[in-house]
């Protein structure tokens, strides 16, 4: 079984995400399927064994210019796949997924549902918290 979670994009940053990324309503959204935690965000996508993934984290909001897009971090190399400052889950995995050359410790999925796909991923018996709560 497979659950869709669509991105939330944000109406200001529509029509640039749209332009940098190729992303539309169709193309900004994640899955979790029964081995595998997907994401889809215009032009790029990345699939992680859910196997992997050692524990989640709800973060957010954050600053728009430093959560919009599909982004790297330069310090940990973590990446993020955002519509919105709002916010978004973080997956740590073990090992690192592989994406063309690179190693990827942690994925932020910017959902629109942020406790439902956590929840879903809870239920797997991965631990985690709502860190804006804390």
């Amino acid at each position: 079984m497979t659950t869709r979670y669509p991105i939330r994009i944000g109406s200001r940053s529509r029509l640039f995400l749209r332009i940098a990324f190729g992303v539309t309503p169709e193309r900004a959204y994640a899955e979790v399927a029964d081995d595998e935690v997907r994401v889809r965000f215009g032009r790029f996508a990345l699939a992680a064994p859910v196997a992997d993934v050692t524990r989640w984290r709800i973060e957010g909001p954050w600053a728009w210019i430093t959560a919009i897009g599909v982004r790297m971090s330069i310090r940990h190399h973590d990446v993020s796949f955002a519509g919105s400052p709002r916010g978004g889950v973080r997956l740590d995995y073990t090992p690192p997924v592989r994406w063309g050359p690179l190693r990827i410790p942690a994925i932020y999925y910017g959902v629109e549902d942020l406790e439902g796909f956590a929840a879903e991923i809870a239920a797997r018996g991965i631990p985690g918290e709502d860190a804006r709560r804390s």
